[in-house]
């Protein structure tokens, strides 16, 4: 005995795999753009060095920088390494201007560099997210302040840190929209199977 095609559910799945490729398209869309702001960093980095100009649009990063830091904030500590490759506790500071220094890396986590700010030279680039997984996960998207980092460290008992690479940068909007390709492939084949063996 046939049964006939349950048309609600057939519309859910259709709909949802719909949802699916329609999203792989915008991560192939979200592909493009990636490339063309990869592109934009790989000429900034060959471009003379320029005063610092606020605010700082993504296009700008990796560039080559200068600026004054006053007043600024007490030393904050993260992950970080070295020039030389080597792990250790990161310090930056927030300058009353608005944007971060780099100070160096430490191996010490009980270091309290001393740095009254000044003159700063170094590779434009974005402070990092402080915000905590539960943060991100309920919708918190702080916008990330411009981070000079020096080629030297500015304060004793610190080496510089490792300069920012444009290679770093993620690229993985592919894989993604491989990946929601995919799922919906799966939900149409599951389904057409649920079908069969219910007729």
């Amino acid at each position: 005995m046939t049964r006939r095609v349950p048309v609600l559910a057939t519309l859910v799945v259709v709909l949802a795999a719909a949802a699916m490729v329609g999203l792989g398209l915008w991560q192939l869309q979200r592909r493009e753009a990636k490339h063309a702001l990869l592109a934009s960093f790989a000429r900034n980095a060959a471009l003379p060095e320029r005063a610092l100009a606020l605010p700082t649009p993504d296009e700008t990063l990796f560039s080559r920088v200068t600026a004054t830091c006053t007043a600024p904030t007490p030393p904050t500590r993260s992950a970080g390494r070295s020039s030389g490759g080597a792990s250790g506790y990161r310090f930056l500071v927030t300058c009353r201007e608005g944007f971060v220094v780099d100070l160096g890396v430490a191996s010490d986590p009980r270091l309290t560099p001393v740095w009254t700010g000044g003159f700063v030279r170094g590779i434009l680039t974005r402070a990092p997210d402080a915000t905590s997984f539960l943060e991100r996960l309920f919708g918190a998207r702080p916008e990330l302040k411009p981070m000079i980092v020096p080629a030297t460290a500015l304060a004793p008992g610190l080496s510089a840190s490792r300069a920012p690479d444009p290679a770093s940068v993620p690229d993985n909007h592919l894989a993604y929209a491989v990946q929601w390709f995919a799922f919906a492939g799966l939900a149409l084949v599951i389904y057409a199977f649920a079908l069969h063996r219910r007729r």
